[in-house]
């Protein structure tokens, strides 16, 4: 009878060993639900992404506004009749170089 409980109970702790230590056992399923987490954030994110794409595809075809906004801000291209400004910005320590640190 002795021999019947040593080898349940080896068996016991055998099975537990790989429940709690193997790859296929908690660690493998803590390590997925981390995973699986990540996966929720950035997809998230990319939900969010799709949206502003969507809604800029909607104001690209429904008006001339967004088209006329990107022609500017992106190709520097100007309507008939408007006066471009370009101010540039001028750094102080540029102008220190130039005129010798006076």
């Amino acid at each position: 009878m002795r021999a019947v409980i040593f080898i349940l109970l080896a068996l016991l702790v055998l099975l537990q060993f790989r429940l709690w230590v193997s790859d296929s056992g908690y660690r493998a399923a803590w390590r997925l639900t981390e995973e699986v987490a990540a996966q929720q954030h950035e997809n998230a994110a990319l939900e969010e992404r799709n949206r502003a794409l969507k809604a800029e595809v909607d104001d690209l075809k429904t008006g001339l506004d967004a088209v006329q906004e990107i022609a500017r801000s992106e190709l520097g291209m100007i309507r008939e009749g408007e006066t471009l400004f370009q101010v540039v910005e001028v750094d102080p320590e540029s102008l220190d170089a130039v005129s010798g640190g006076r």
